[in-house]
């Protein structure tokens, strides 16, 4: 694996170097180390290493989760397969870095989309996927984004470069010879994508509103000026000896656990201030302490309250 033209020595310590994983047995340690160390991780691996557990795991379905319906309704065999290995690697990417259970997380998805963690907003998550390639990313330090494209792929910058090159990139490109500018413009391409999806953007952000430098600088606006305080990094590397691969990843600026066990993810700040709103208060001007106790239970017996079925403050859930 090589890392290609990173944007910059900081930017780039911030991000882990992606981990290859050849299947379920990972190796998935480098990604606990990866969130220990700098709150993010990286993942790549094709489908085809997958396969097998696809194929003949007996535990699919509760993997697979809410997905299991529409893993069995795809009848394209090569989609099929394709879709049930990158949400496998999705799970277990996350377990991993959660210290979970790949079957006991419920991954879902937003408008457009984004996969999540139902009920585990602590860290963020990305997917890519392309041939046979497929990425996924985690962090606990704010949002991130990943993207994949074949290394040999063409790019023609006098068709592309109106619709991907901000004024400040393309003027650089420019002054590079054809063969630079082509792999130039491809890892441009793979960065943007990146981080349109880290910020849930996708291709509704036009490319040419910000950009990023040849020279290794990082996010600029369209004059190539910086369009960040540092709180982005990104870096590119080739992966497979025939993939490009870009991160971005946002460091929020919170004071994150490194402790990311799904487990113990309940912040402590948090908890000492409601058990400080919990606990009894000093006397009033009267010399009582106040009254803590519980209102009595007005609810009926059939589970109806003091204002009859559907009431305020009845619950709604599905």
């Amino acid at each position: 694996m090589n890392s290609l033209a990173p944007t910059g020595p900081a930017e780039t310590e911030r991000i882990s170097e992606p981990i290859h994983v050849g299947g379920p047995d990972g190796p998935w340690q480098a990604v606990r180390e990866g969130m220990r160390l700098r709150g993010n991780a990286v993942v790549y691996t094709t489908w085809g290493e997958w396969l097998g557990t696809a194929l003949t795991d007996p535990g699919l379905r509760p993997l697979l989760g809410r997905d299991w319906q529409r893993y069995r309704r795809t009848a394209d065999p090569l989609i099929r397969f394709r879709f049930v290995t990158s949400r496998l690697v999705t799970k277990f990417t996350a377990a991993a870095a959660l210290d979970a259970e790949p079957a006991d997380l419920n991954l879902a998805y937003k408008i457009g989309g984004r996969p999540y963690l139902r009920g585990l907003d602590q860290v963020d998550i990305s997917l890519t996927h392309t041939d046979d390639l497929i990425a996924v990313g985690v962090s606990r330090n704010g949002r991130i984004g990943v993207d994949a494209e074949a290394a040999d792929r063409a790019m023609s910058f006098d068709l592309m470069h109106s619709h991907v090159c901000s004024p400040a990139e393309r003027a650089e490109l420019e002054l590079l010879p054809e063969k630079r500018r082509t792999a130039a413009l491809l890892r441009l391409w793979t960065l943007k994508e990146a981080y349109t999806k880290a910020i849930g953007q996708g291709l509704r952000l036009g490319f040419t509103e910000f950009g990023f430098g040849t020279d290794g600088a990082g996010l600029l606006n369209p004059e190539g000026q910086p369009a960040s305080r540092g709180e982005w990094g990104f870096t590119t590397h080739q992966v497979l000896g025939r993939y490009l691969l870009s991160v971005a990843c946002h460091d929020a600026g919170l004071d994150t656990s490194r402790d990311t066990a799904a487990r113990t993810m309940l912040d402590e700040g948090f908890m000492g201030a409601v058990a400080g709103l919990l606990a009894p208060g000093p006397p009033d001007a009267t010399g009582t302490a106040p009254d803590t106790t519980a209102p009595a239970d007005t609810t009926a017996p059939d589970g109806t309250g003091p204002h009859g079925a559907g009431g305020d403050g009845a619950r709604t859930d599905a």
